[in-house]
């Protein structure tokens, strides 16, 4: 049958698919539009499975807060050319979107959500790969609650940070724009050392150990060295003890302090491509 221009634009509009391939695929399904949507997402998952191997380290990054619940979220995809069009980065938005509007916590929760009538957010996303011929990943979703939370997104996309207060003000919101900026920026492990796993603080004062014998210290002081080197680590790698950025005179604990008494982070996020 002969398949119109406008029958392939509306297929267009509901897949995002390019115009060649919607007109094939409604040829295929003879002008039926649910049987052409569906050739659209065996396509993608042909292309999902040619592509499985390959390495997706570009993509984008959002965080967004409603004031006092914030939400970030990581979509990879191969090349930077895929990262930089809008059709793609307001897919991101969407399914930030749909993560937001069901308070979803984690990737596996947000891939089984609805993420319109007929595909969940995973389905849409395989969809999309036949769209775009590259392999997509949403490899984080994050949502942290507090009195007040700061979204921070760097320009270009590529990083982004939330972090969680306990109050909220005028004041404490200008804080927490500085406290995310500084998350970004520095990239800190744990909101203090009480944050930080067993396995890592082992392997520091190890490092730390055998840096101290390879300098010519004696063995008997090595552990003291070690535990000096750790304690070194905690503060550069902790939120709350790293020097703050905008004054390395105080650390951001007493930098909340000194915005309200009593003013501190509750949580934080940070992604980043890779």
């Amino acid at each position: 049958m002969k398949i119109t221009a406008s029958q392939v634009n509306d297929l267009r509009k509901k897949t995002g698919a390019g115009m060649m391939d919607c007109k094939k695929a409604l040829e295929e399904a003879n002008g039926d539009v649910e049987v052409a949507i569906d050739l659209l997402r065996k396509k993608g998952q042909k292309v999902a499975a040619k592509r499985g191997d390959n390495e997706a380290k570009e993509g984008l990054v959002f965080a967004e807060s409603t004031g006092n619940v914030g939400y970030i979220i990581q979509l990879n995809c191969e090349t930077d050319f895929v990262a930089k069009n809008e059709d793609f980065q307001n897919f991101v938005k969407n399914i930030l979107k749909v993560g937001m509007d069901n308070n979803a916590t984690s990737v596996e929760e947000v891939k089984a959500l609805k993420f319109d009538e007929k595909l969940t957010v995973d389905e849409k996303i395989i969809e999309q790969i036949g769209v775009i011929g590259e392999k997509l990943e949403l490899s984080g979703f994050a949502r942290i609650e507090a009195s007040f939370v700061e979204a921070y997104n760097h320009p270009g996309n590529q990083l982004a940070a939330l972090v969680g207060l306990n109050k909220d003000s005028e004041e404490v919101r200008e804080a927490g724009r500085q406290v995310a900026m500084q998350v970004a920026a520095m990239n800190p492990l744990a909101l203090t050392k009480d944050g930080i796993d067993e396995e890592t603080i082992a392997r520091e004062l190890e490092v730390g150990r055998d840096l101290a014998i390879q300098e010519g210290k004696p063995a008997e002081m090595a552990d003291k060295i070690a535990q000096g080197r750790l304690n070194k680590f905690f503060k550069e790698n902790t939120l709350l003890s790293q020097d703050f950025v905008r004054d390395n005179k105080v650390s951001v604990e007493k930098f909340l302090n000194s915005v309200e008494s009593g003013l501190t982070v509750t949580d934080f996020k940070r992604f980043a491509l890779s």
